[in-house]
């Protein structure tokens, strides 16, 4: 039999090899980003079209290359971090496998222009399809210059896999932020189809976070800060109602580079327990910094995941340090033993042996002897029972509520709320207890349809309303802008990042406004610009919905009897459950 293992060409080898390294153009962005870093640039721009489809490009100050290094770069396994297998157990760069320039170029045409400081001319290098074309001298700026263009064009394939420019973008955007937000002290800069996204100035952790978050932040950040020998943890968590719904806003680093851990997120989530709501999690920017042998960051193709020697000690750290710094800013109940100087000397002298006796002083305790916890209770008590006797009385001296359920009779009806939420009416010689909770989710899904045919009412505010977005929050904002009108909203950028807000949908009080666009920025994340009419309308089903506790007066009960009334008063909800119930009184008789 002839033999059936072979080599594989260079070019077959190096694309399934980008496989693992390209999955997206984020992906690039991530590793041009990281390589401009290790490069020691102060100022790096990133350029990006049609979300990195067709073009990516990172230009930065760093040290540049020479002629014969900017070509071995894109050689596989070709690294300047390595030179021994010990050193793959003491990275303290990003990239170090020598695998990501030669994916790239595997399935995109590469153009580098690279300049070390002390030469007068630099390099120009053009590799298309993984195939080097050309290298010739050219004058250029200090530093790197590269343009990925047309990714995947190549490989059709795996082109055809990307998703829309919307969803792409968003994940360029978070390889962005992840990178940013751990190098503060340079100056970045992205530009998406020749508009400025991000402009980021250096300075403090704290308005790094800001510039890119959004001010509104900045008053919820609590910092987090412990230093022990062998581990260091500096950064920030929000207060409890920075929480969101989505795990948008939760940042690890080690030693500079972002990974994703749900074992320290639960160390976070368990700091904050009896803070949050259920299902909202914790917003935080957490760092750490170690020995880099204690730490493996090679497990996975896009180094996202890292092992961690002392991985139990550090979920005790951070958990630890996030109470006591909720504690500290009022957040949460907090101990402080050092304001006691009794305990704290005792906590500071050596345990007692035979010849050294530490004399103790028990606490004084003051009881006050005239104080009577039960004369408070009564005197509480009157107070809750006079309230419910002139409730009661005013229920009874109101007149009877009077409306007309159906156009086609006309009867007079008695409307009264029971304690459980529940109302009864008359209505001829029937008698109706109404779940008005569940009447107004079906008004409310009717209201909804009519969202969903583009005839929403809308009313305009007497005063306009600014909702102050990051710049995340500003590009979700562009690419839903054009349906909003058709759903009863007038608003547009005034300046800068305040979106200004004249006209709302009916039915859409000025209270929720600020909420509901929250909500709804939150809720499309990674989400097609189709579906965006379908969460649309689950977010105003849920902003709109009440349950039988909310009526609580008349008026707001018999307005929505007559809207329940023009659906033909249905006595059920599509999923079986009763809107109403008829009491049976003659049932009644046999118990008396």
């Amino acid at each position: 039999m002839p033999d059936i293992i072979q080599l594989l060409p260079d070019h077959v080898a190096n694309q399934i090899a980008a496989g693992e390294v390209v999955q997206r153009p984020a992906s690039i962005v991530k590793e041009l980003l990281e390589n401009a870093i290790d490069a020691d640039a102060s100022k790096i721009e990133l350029i990006v079209r049609d979300a990195g489809k067709n073009l990516i490009q990172v230009v930065d100050d760093g040290k540049g290359m020479s002629e014969t290094d900017a070509r071995m770069a894109f050689e596989r396994h070709a690294t300047s971090k390595i030179r021994g297998t010990d050193d793959i157990f003491r990275i303290s760069t990003k990239g170090f496998r020598g695998e990501a320039l030669a994916s790239i170029a595997a399935v995109s045409q590469v153009e580098l222009k690279t300049k070390q400081k002390d030469t007068a001319v630099g390099t120009n290098i053009y590799i298309e399809g993984g195939v080097f074309q050309f290298q010739d001298p050219v004058q250029t700026a200090d530093g790197s210059n590269f343009l990925v263009k047309n990714l995947f064009y190549n490989v059709p394939a795996r082109r055809k896999f990307l998703k829309n420019n919307n969803i792409e973008f968003r994940h360029v955007i978070d390889e962005f932020q992840r990178v940013a937000l751990a190098h503060e002290n340079i100056e970045f800069s992205l530009f998406h189809d020749d508009e400025p996204v991000f402009r980021l100035r250096k300075g403090s952790q704290m308005q790094r976070i800001v510039d890119i978050f959004g001010r509104k932040l900045q008053p919820q950040l609590i910092p987090i800060k412990e230093d022990i020998m062998w581990c260091k943890l500096h950064g920030f968590v929000a207060k409890p109602e920075g929480a969101k719904k989505t795990r948008g806003e939760q940042f690890l680093f080690v030693n500079g580079r972002f990974f994703k851990s749900p074992y320290f997120n639960k160390a976070v989530q368990e700091a904050f327990e009896g803070l949050l709501l259920p299902g909202y999690l914790p917003t935080f920017f957490l760092f750490l910094e170690l020995d880099p042998e204690k730490i493996d960051v090679n497990i996975h193709p896009q180094k996202t995941e890292v092992k961690f020697e002392d991985e139990h000690l550090i979920f005790a750290l951070i958990r630890s340090t996030i109470k006591r710094s909720l504690g500290i800013y009022n957040v949460a109940p907090s101990l402080d033993f050092e304001k006691d100087p009794q305990l704290d000397e005792i906590m500071h002298t050596p345990f007692p042996s035979k010849g050294n006796s530490v004399s103790i002083k028990m606490p004084e305790i003051v009881v006050d002897k005239d104080y009577n916890p039960f004369l408070e209770e009564k005197e509480v008590k009157q107070v809750e029972i006079q309230n419910l006797a002139e409730m009661y009385h005013q229920n009874i001296a109101a007149e009877p509520s009077k409306i007309n359920l159906f156009e086609d009779e006309d009867f007079d009806e008695d409307l009264m709320r029971l304690p459980n939420g529940y109302w009864l009416f008359n209505k001829g010689d029937r008698t109706l207890m109404l779940d008005l909770g569940r009447m107004h989710r079906l008004v409310v899904s009717e209201n909804t349809t009519s969202v969903k045919k583009g005839s929403i009412n809308s009313h305009s505010l007497l005063f306009s309303l600014e909702y102050h977005m990051n710049e995340i929050e500003k590009n979700k904002y562009k690419s839903i802008k054009k349906y909003l009108p058709e759903l009863g909203f007038d608003m547009k950028i005034a300046h800068e990042n305040v979106l200004r807000i004249d006209t709302v949908p009916e039915g859409l009080k000025e209270t929720q406004v600020m909420k509901f666009l929250e909500d709804l920025f939150e809720i499309l994340e990674y989400k097609t610009e189709e579906e965006f009419m379908q969460y649309y309308q689950n977010q105003w089903s849920k902003m709109q919905s009440k349950s039988r506790f909310d009526f609580i007066y008349k008026k707001d009960a018999e307005q929505l009897i007559k809207d329940f009334t023009a659906l033909g008063f249905p006595e059920f909800l599509p999923n079986g459950k009763r809107c109403f119930y008829e009491v049976p009184f003659n049932d009644f008789k046999n118990k008396f």
